[in-house]
């Protein structure tokens, strides 16, 4: 949780340094100002999306938002260093934001990376919850390590099990969360253009 204060704090920071007010990237992302406001205020959980597209007009990969130092060689990622620190919570894009997937970033110390691998747990679905799907450029690749995800992408929904993947598009209107009653732990990783 405390890695998406650093989000909020990035995203303010880069946005005043090229020195674009809040109405300017509402407008140029489409996302409303109060949305905006609140993910720089470290009050909402922000999922991929809003923050692949406020990338796109701060002119930055998404990246940057995690990065934490500027390592140009390989960068190895071992399983006894990780720890929460390196986690980020995202919500599932419903009306209550509720977080629902925790990401453990695998890249954060490569710089000029253009993928995002993630190990990412993702908590049961609520029942009654409503998923509004999402869209942004670029391309995604998941791999179910443990229990039952479910996909909604497009008009199909897809149910993935230990061992199944899928790459998609994510330019398609999708939403990634766990099948009912289930948790999940997957490998995902997100290419967005730069």
């Amino acid at each position: 949780m405390g890695n998406n204060k650093i989000i909020g704090a990035k995203i303010k920071s880069i946005r005043e340094s090229k020195q674009l007010s809040i109405e300017e990237v509402s407008e140029r992302s489409g996302l409303g100002i109060d949305q905006i406001e609140r993910i720089e205020g470290n009050i909402d959980f922000p999922s991929l999306a809003p923050l692949i597209k406020i990338a796109r007009v701060l002119g930055v990969r998404l990246g940057t938002f995690l990065d934490d130092q500027a390592e140009l060689g390989p960068v190895i990622c071992r399983k006894k260093d990780s720890n929460d620190a390196n986690s980020i919570g995202f919500s599932n894009n419903d009306s209550k934001a509720r977080k629902h997937m925790e990401y453990h970033s695998l890249s954060q110390d490569k710089s000029g990376r253009h993928m995002e691998p993630f190990l990412i747990d993702v908590a049961p679905t609520k029942e009654g919850v409503d998923f509004v799907l999402s869209t942004h450029e670029g391309e995604e690749f998941i791999y179910v390590l443990e229990g039952i995800l479910e996909i909604n992408y497009g008009k199909n929904t897809y149910i993935l099990e230990e061992g199944d993947s899928i790459y998609y598009d994510s330019i398609v209107a999708h939403h990634v969360h766990a099948a009912a009653d289930n948790t999940a732990k997957i490998l995902g990783v997100v290419y967005t253009p730069y």
